[in-house]
């Protein structure tokens, strides 16, 4: 059974937990926003994390941006990457940038060391690849993948490639949901374990566009797609731990749809297709949608967020790869348009983009079930989580 729980707003305290300073293992918090104009973000906020406790400190303002949506770190910790620039840059405004993150862990700052135009207006989303060689960006309005050579110290070199989707077939779009598959819409970056491939789901195709990788040259090369129910919408997708399997979170029917990979191929064959939400739950709010996917680092459990019904829905993983639903918990804010879960696998951050709030929650390392720790801060309009190392 499912277990569901109150979905009411509770007032934001917050509650020191007892521990020792001296036992206290801190961890970067980074937090993208919107940076709408009257708004109250500035850019990218830092707060710290102790994995201890569960202790999360008040975010400041750690480098003001303009629209840092969406954040990546280099695999070797040191470089941050965002959507947008800040507006004292040079170049195009439609941008991704990058910053040197300078400190220790827990009391990190950022420095501005470049940014380059995408070629193809706003990123929604920016990744690298798993050695650190290549940056990737997901453009929304304009339908495409663009691919960035990285310096060896993590800059950003040069744009090298701008793919767009509409190149790849004709009608484009699924066209199953009006307004919002009439053209393509890439969401997000990634590649395999083995980075030979990159994958971009695309919502308005309802396709996620398999790339072949080479990150040296570096170039993309159109290699296949994956499969999504039609209408469903793909956002987002994460990889299991082992890399047999990939989890696709389709924004607009708020389903999950497992994938067997061939590694070999670089192939994506759809098993599974289960929802985050109940057609009654559904049925009870004016607007529904799935922001993100993550999976927890044992492998076991696989979290997603619904917006609307403001929850993180929670999946067992079963022996066999594919998913089995145990509860949905409210975020205690609203419009969880991001969430993520720190790097020892015993907490859950998740940011309320119209309450300008991020929530913590311990997680059950037997059951994968979510508690919330009564500890919010305020963060304003933030639509991104990023744990650093």
């Amino acid at each position: 059974m499912i277990r569901m729980r109150c979905l009411a707003f509770f007032p934001a305290v917050c509650f020191p937990m007892a521990a020792s300073l001296a036992t206290a293992q801190n961890v970067d918090v980074w937090f993208g926003t919107t940076t709408p104009k009257g708004g109250e973000s500035r850019g990218i906020y830092h707060s710290s994390l102790d994995t201890n406790t569960g202790k999360l400190t008040r975010p400041t303002l750690a480098t003001q941006c303009d629209q840092p949506g969406f954040l990546a770190l280099h695999p070797d910790g040191k470089t941050l990457y965002a959507t947008g620039r800040p507006a004292a840059a040079d170049g195009p405004r439609d941008a991704v940038s990058a910053f040197r993150v300078n400190g220790s862990a827990g009391r990190s700052e950022l420095e501005f060391i470049g940014a380059v135009g995408t070629g193809d207006g706003g990123a929604a989303q920016v990744s690298t690849d798993r050695a650190g060689k290549v940056l990737l960006s997901a453009q929304y309005g304009g339908g495409s993948t663009s691919l960035y050579q990285l310096d060896q110290d993590g800059r950003i070199a040069r744009l090298a490639e701008v793919k767009k989707h509409a190149d790849l077939m004709p009608n484009v779009g699924s066209g199953v949901v009006e307004g919002r598959q009439t053209a393509s819409h890439a969401h997000w970056t990634g590649t395999s374990p083995d980075d030979r491939f990159a994958f971009v789901p695309d919502l308005g195709m309802d396709r996620v566009v398999i790339w072949k990788l080479d990150a040296d040259k570096p170039s993309l090369t159109h290699h296949g797609y994956g499969i999504c129910p039609p209408g469903s919408g793909p956002r987002h997708m994460k990889f299991s731990v082992d890399g047999s399997k990939i989890y696709v979170l389709n924004e607009l029917s708020l389903t999950i749809t497992v994938f067997d990979y061939n590694a070999q191929d670089g192939e994506m064959t759809p098993v599974q297709t289960i929802a985050t939400l109940s057609e009654e739950v559904k049925a009870k709010e004016t607007f529904n949608s799935a922001s993100e996917i993550r999976v927890h680092p044992s492998g076991r459990f696989v979290y997603s967020a619904n917006r609307g019904h403001d929850s993180i829905s929670v999946f067992r993983v079963d022996d066999t790869g594919t998913l089995e639903a145990v509860e949905v918990e409210a975020i205690r804010g609203g419009w969880p348009r991001n969430f993520n879960i720190d790097p020892t696998g015993k907490w859950l951050i998740a940011a309320g983009r119209d309450s300008n709030t991020a929530t913590l929650f311990s997680i059950d390392a037997e059951s994968g079930e979510l508690t919330f720790m009564r500890e919010t801060q305020p963060v304003p309009t933030p639509i991104c989580v990023l744990f650093g190392q």
